[in-house]
């Protein structure tokens, strides 16, 4: 929403953990604006901390500094998710709230096919060594879902292991 004019209700402002975000910013943050805070209750928003092996991403994830925000903020910068990785992200969950955001930021030509078919695969090569690579066969539905709805385009085949 920090890259976009798209706006949509949420409960919740993701932050995701890198290895610059400690145990004690973590701490500090989620005392500062986590839920039930006086900032949480002010705004109805709140911080979450989402760890790094919970979203559906390449190894290394893309993302852009906020020069203009940035300016304006004395004790941290914010970076923000590229857009195609934040879809991405999007189609392990998958939920209607999910399928809303990823239809708009298509129809504002932020998502180009051939971008998001490329940064899905990263994902799947980063995640189909481990255990969560059993929902990859899952997330290849919600892609395919997406490619014929939104963008009117037939399947791309994804290669995964034999054994999914």
């Amino acid at each position: 929403m920090l890259q976009t004019d798209y706006t949509r209700g949420t409960k919740d402002s993701d932050i995701l953990e890198t290895t610059q975000v400690t145990d004690e910013i973590k701490a500090q943050l989620c005392a500062l604006a986590g839920f039930g805070t006086a900032l949480h209750r002010q705004h109805r928003i709140y911080v979450d901390i989402v760890p790094t092996g919970l979203p559906f991403l390449p190894q290394v994830p893309r993302c852009h500094q906020l020069s203009t925000i940035n300016t304006t903020l004395n004790n941290f910068e914010l970076e923000v998710l590229d857009i195609v990785d934040v879809v991405v992200s999007k189609l392990k969950r998958f939920t209607a709230n999910d399928v809303s955001d990823i239809e708009a930021m298509v129809l504002r030509d932020l998502v180009p096919h051939e971008a998001l078919v490329n940064r899905f695969k990263s994902a799947v090569d980063y995640y189909e060594m481990d255990a969560r690579a059993q929902e990859l066969p899952r997330y290849i539905e919600n892609l395919h879902s997406v490619e014929r709805d939104l963008f009117d385009m037939p399947e791309t085949d994804i290669d995964v292991p034999a054994w999914l």
